[in-house]
């Protein structure tokens, strides 16, 4: 079996707040850690009601700092949001207190609107995005405590991997050409992976912090005792996804039975695409369709992500996934 992590967006839920939303992601992250999972990874999102991860050093550092072991880290950082050294120096603070744990993806979409994008950085964003593989290199130079007039203070010399994101073959062409390890954004955007996989692991280079390509894929697992329970928490993610798509972001929406079966063919297809990197059952249909997938796919690593309502229905689909992986 790959190994497997958690991504977390720190989903707010109807009828809570986002210190509700961090408490159970502490929560998760523990429970996580007791249950094997490799890493626990947080997204960086803005100006929108259900994610309560906009801060996401900071909230690694809360994640971190309540556990022991697993490695915490950004799946990701929006770099055309921040200047390389400020997250150099942030992940250089977060490397000195947890040594040893601390993971860096970056990504090259702004992570928002363009409004809210101009808001964070108060430039062209476009431009930003440009400039994402060089603001790269300058970040990993930081690292390395290349010889400049600038200095990261903490980062420079720490031992900080650094990954790309991507949902499109831009991120794997860069991530090959500085032999970095990929993760790509199956678990929502799943139409160029096969491609991305593909151009990543041809045009892959060694380089200092890893010799050979190395890929992790996000996946969807919304696991239950029973087939109809999971497809009932799945309704959670299809609502929220929906909602998004249409302009009307908000927190995440209780289960509502038979849920798909109202929504039009347009609705019904913009799901069944984009959320086709998924596995929704029981722990039998579930594991069958990790290893389907893995199969596919030649994951070296699954990312989940479970966008449930229910706290205690959250821990228990991880703990159905952590069973089956050591099983």
């Amino acid at each position: 079996m790959v190994p497997l992590s958690v991504l977390d967006l720190s989903p707010i839920v109807e009828g809570c707040n986002a210190s509700d939303a961090l408490r159970n992601t502490l929560d998760l992250a523990r429970h996580a850690e007791r249950w094997g999972y490799r890493r626990y990874w947080l997204a960086e999102h803005h100006n929108m009601p259900g994610i309560a991860s906009a801060a996401t050093s900071v909230v690694i550092g809360h994640v971190a700092g309540g556990t022991t072991s697993i490695r915490v880290g950004a799946g990701g950082i929006m770099l055309p949001n921040h200047s390389p050294l400020a997250i150099a120096e942030q992940f250089g603070t977060l490397e000195s207190l947890y040594p040893g744990r601390i993971d860096l993806g970056l990504g090259r979409a702004p992570g928002s609107d363009g409004i809210t994008a101009r808001a964070l950085r108060r430039d062209s964003i476009v431009d930003q995005a440009d400039a994402f593989p060089q603001d790269v290199l300058e970040l990993i130079a930081y690292f390395r405590g290349v010889d400049g007039p600038v200095r990261a203070v903490p980062g420079a010399g720490l031992p900080v991997p650094i990954w790309i994101l991507g949902s499109s073959t831009f991120g794997a062409q860069l991530a090959a050409a500085l032999g970095l390890p990929y993760a790509f954004a199956s678990h929502f955007a799943p139409g160029q992976m096969m491609d991305a996989i593909a151009i990543y692991r041809a045009n892959f280079r060694p380089s200092d912090q890893l010799e050979h390509p190395y890929v992790m894929l996000g996946f969807n697992v919304f696991a239950a005792d029973t087939d109809d329970q999971a497809r009932l928490l799945f309704t959670s993610l299809q609502q929220a996804f929906v909602n998004l798509r249409s302009g009307r972001p908000g927190r995440l929406p209780p289960p509502v039975a038979g849920y798909e079966e109202r929504l039009g063919p347009t609705e019904r297809g913009m799901i069944a695409q984009a959320l086709s990197s998924s596995a929704v059952g029981s722990p039998d249909t579930v594991r069958r369709g990790i290893e389907a997938f893995v199969e596919r796919t030649g994951a070296d690593e699954l990312i989940v992500t479970s966008q449930i309502f229910d706290h205690t229905a959250r821990l228990r689909s991880y703990e159905i996934v952590a069973a089956y992986s050591h099983g």
